[in-house]
């Protein structure tokens, strides 16, 4: 499975939050379009951005080190990284790494916009 991503700007009570819709499989092959997706929106000025994975259907340690990568380039500017997800799977790697100290994770994208 390959891997498929859009984003847009959503409005929140918060402002602006730019968000990534991903689906498919994020591994060592498909990682690199993820991190240059994060990396235009920073590049772009949006610094607070929520990645929703409720379509993710695999996830390595290359696509955790991308999500890292792009938690560290949006604090650069004060900005925050929030994740979407509800698929065990999926939670249980963010449980076993110790990530889910890192990022906050929500079940759903307007739950995000609401909190983050």
């Amino acid at each position: 499975m390959d891997l498929s991503l859009s984003s847009r700007v959503d409005s929140g009570p918060l402002g602006d939050r730019s968000v990534v819709e991903v689906a498919g499989e994020i591994d060592v092959y498909t990682a690199p379009k993820l991190r240059e997706q994060l990396v235009d929106i920073v590049d772009a000025g949006q610094y607070h951005i929520i990645v929703d994975m409720q379509r993710v259907e695999f996830l390595d340690s290359t696509g955790l080190g991308v999500l890292v990568g792009g938690l560290k380039r949006v604090r650069q500017y004060e900005g925050s990284l929030r994740l979407v997800c509800t698929q065990e799977r999926i939670l249980k790697i963010f449980r076993i790494t110790g990530l889910t100290k890192v990022f906050p994770i929500h079940e759903t994208l307007e739950e995000a916009l609401r909190e983050g």
